[in-house]
């Protein structure tokens, strides 16, 4: 490769880098307010302990949070960690969906895709919410991705849609029988339908086996370690569902194309 070349896109890998970060921090505000009803776009961010507003040369994405060692520089409170984890898992998507597809229209779904996962993951672990505002414009912005050159349709949105929501629903009321109370969270039911409204049918199903697997061993895992998890029972299922819809995006052709050729070939 030419050097202007190899230049080229190592400045593309940079900007892609820098964009992940960035969203990756507005991210962090998301997971922080939605949850306790603050208004997003009310003032600049602030230190959860003291409240001081934060200077912009703070709020640089992972970079600050190295260099004031992880406090407040007014108070010195610890900062959590999840905030330069959820930067850097941001961009580490982002670059992936570049390597794979380029700047393009799939570029962008997925990545519009992952950060609301990714903000979900972790709203969900602390608070057992998956608010109703990232999930139900997901649905909109879903079907709306499947008119794009790169999408999958909308007849196969729409049919994903019905059946992320539907199945989970019957699920949950299946649960609600046999345990005669509730079993799973409305938030889970319109998280699968957004999901199925920008995957499809068939990776919603995917998403559905893996999530299940994937939190079965999880959870045996922590109730294992964990007394807290032991007493009260509560695990949240949407982190595992973001990841079996991480699974799905990057492998999911490959699954279900193998799982066709080995157990429906005629």
């Amino acid at each position: 490769m030419p050097i202007d070349g190899l230049m080229e896109k190592i400045l593309m890998y940079i900007w892609v880098l820098a964009l992940g970060l960035s969203i990756g921090s507005f991210l962090n505000v998301l997971i922080y307010r939605l949850p306790r009803k603050v208004k997003i776009g009310l003032g600049r961010s602030f230190c959860p302990n003291c409240r001081s507003t934060i200077k912009f040369y703070d709020n640089i994405p992972v970079l600050s949070y190295l260099i004031l060692g992880g406090k407040c520089r007014r108070c010195r409170a610890d900062i959590s960690a999840r905030y330069p984890i959820v930067e850097l898992l941001n961009a580490a998507v982002y670059i992936y969906y570049y390597w794979q597809y380029g700047l393009s229209w799939q570029m962008a779904v997925f990545a519009f895709l992952s950060s609301v996962l990714i903000a979900i993951i972790f709203i969900d672990l602390e608070f057992q919410l998956i608010p109703d505002r990232l999930t139900i414009p997901g649905m909109v912005i879903g079907l709306a991705a499947s008119l794009l050159p790169s999408g999958i349709g909308i007849v196969s949105s729409v049919i994903g849609l019905l059946v992320g929501g539907g199945v989970l629903y019957l699920v949950a009321l299946l649960g609600d029988w046999l345990f005669k109370k509730e079993s799973m969270g409305g938030g889970d039911i319109k998280m699968t339908a957004m999901l199925g409204a920008f995957l499809g049918w068939q990776k919603i199903i995917l998403i559905f086996f893996a999530g299940a697997v994937i939190g079965l061993i999880v959870s045996v895992i922590a109730m294992y370690f964990s007394k807290k998890v032991r007493s009260t029972r509560m695990i949240p299922f949407g982190p595992f569902l973001a990841a079996g819809a991480f699974l799905a995006i990057a492998y999911g052709d490959v699954i279900i194309s193998f799982y066709i050729d080995h157990f429906f070939k005629i």
